[in-house]
């Protein structure tokens, strides 16, 4: 294709910065718009940058947002259904998707009015007739929290006792040192099964034929305990239009045409003997899920968004086999301690030890003089991936690339796609759930 002039925008935090770094390394014409002060020097060296992304709405072909937040509040979905009013070719959402992310008790009303299955869950604005529920209704809950505090990732409780007892000690933990914050908070039946999410690219009329499946490793430490995090790594494949599809996110492609919607929109389920439940929804791009879905595309990832924007059904070709990545990440991750980043991590030198780049993507990263440094203040410089006939191999080719990484203080999770080795890929093929729809 010729070249295009894309605008890629992080009107909060900076996420997409590898995927306009790929965009860029094609050919076309690119310019980045990081909204958040303290995350300005992300993508520096790697990426063109400009300070006023409106001002280059004109010059854009394309425009592409990252994220559903403007600052604290929701409205990249806004920002982008003004755009395509005007006619600009827009990756981004609308309001009501926006609102899928942030209302959870919406999405679960916006799945059940479609026909797709829900688990049972109940929202409260109010600690005390949360606990009081629980209680009354014993049993193991996921506390998640709304709004703007569900970023801090490390709220998300998944209760383990039958009794409840143990989400009712969270709630009240919680009410003491979040209260002035978390202003509500949805209470989900825990169900027990293997977690796997769908995840569909749709231009604005339907789904692209491809579907992506992927398996989020959200805890710290391997064998998933420890805090949560946004994610530490990801497992995927692709596939059809099979049963976990049609279950679930094939019953909103009419919606969702309504909506306009134009992008990346995922839906993380539980899927057991019983049936496939539906937990939450990513209506835009996951991080670092983009970053492995890019770097299993075999066709131009800008064409496929220019395509993607302007409803031209892209043909999106793919890897066939099996894709992991995994986050390298530095102290304090994931928590805040200013004092901790600055004696560690702050602008540390990136070594690698070939001179291959295979595989390496950058995050909180930016170029100096040459030399690739640690950026910004979260200490999550790197993806690194890998890909593969099997699991395995796609295992072995991405940890045999973390090897090549030399940053002080560095760690990652070393057990990325050992789930789907260890028996989840055997049970969603005997539950049917991959299989025709």
């Amino acid at each position: 294709m010729d070249s295009k002039r894309f605008l890629f925008v992080s009107a909060d935090a900076a996420l997409i910065t590898d995927l306009a770094w790929q965009v860029h390394r094609e050919g076309h014409d690119v310019k980045y718009y990081v909204e958040s002060e303290q995350d300005r020097e992300i993508g520096d060296g790697f990426v063109p940058k400009t300070d006023d992304w409106r001002a280059e709405i004109e010059w854009a072909d394309v425009v592409v947002f990252d994220d559903i937040w403007v600052g604290s509040d929701v409205g990249t979905g806004e920002l982008a259904r003004e755009l395509r009013a005007d006619g600009t070719a827009v990756v981004g959402g609308t309001p009501n998707t926006d609102r899928l992310e942030a209302d959870r008790d919406y999405a679960m009303s916006v799945l059940e009015d479609h026909g797709v299955n829900t688990v049972e869950h109940h929202v409260f604005h109010d600690f005390g007739a949360g606990i009081r529920f629980v209680r009354e209704n014993p049993a193991p809950y996921v506390i998640k929290p709304l709004g703007e505090v569900q970023n801090v990732k490390r709220l998300l409780y998944v209760g383990r006792d039958d009794d409840g007892g143990d989400v009712v000690d969270v709630l009240t933990a919680y009410e003491k040192a979040w209260g002035h914050r978390m202003k509500g908070f949805q209470l989900q039946r825990k169900v027990e099964g293997v977690e796997v999410a769908v995840c569909g690219f749709f231009d604005g009329d339907r789904f692209v034929d491809r579907v992506n499946f992927n398996f989020e490793h959200k805890k710290l430490f391997p064998g998933n305990i420890g805090p949560q995090t946004g994610e530490m790594g990801t497992s995927m494949f692709w596939g059809d239009r099979n049963r976990l599809f049609a279950e679930t996110l094939g019953k909103l492609e009419g919606w969702l045409a309504e909506e306009g919607y134009v992008g990346s929109i995922d839906l993380n389920c539980i899927v057991n003997d019983t049936g496939i439940y539906p937990l939450e929804f990513t209506p835009r791009f996951g991080y670092p899920t983009i970053t492995l879905q890019q770097e299993s595309f075999e066709s131009s990832t800008g064409e496929f968004l220019d395509d993607l924007a302007n409803g031209n059904d892209p043909d999106l070709a793919v890897h066939e086999g099996f894709q992991v990545c995994v986050r390298v990440v530095l102290p304090p991750f994931p928590f805040d301690d200013p004092e901790t980043y600055d004696e560690n991590s702050r602008n540390a030198a990136v070594v690698f030890e070939t001179e291959s780049r295979e595989g390496i993507h950058i995050e909180d990263a930016k170029k100096v003089d040459g030399q690739w440094r640690v950026a910004g203040e979260n200490g999550m410089p790197l993806v690194v991936t890998g890909k593969g006939e099997t699991m395995r191999a796609a295992r072995e080719q991405c940890y045999g690339r973390v090897e090549d990484v030399v940053i002080p203080n560095l760690y990652y999770r070393d057990d990325v796609g050992e789930r789907w080795i260890e028996g989840d890929g055997d049970r969603l093929q005997s539950w049917g759930s991959l299989g025709p729809a």
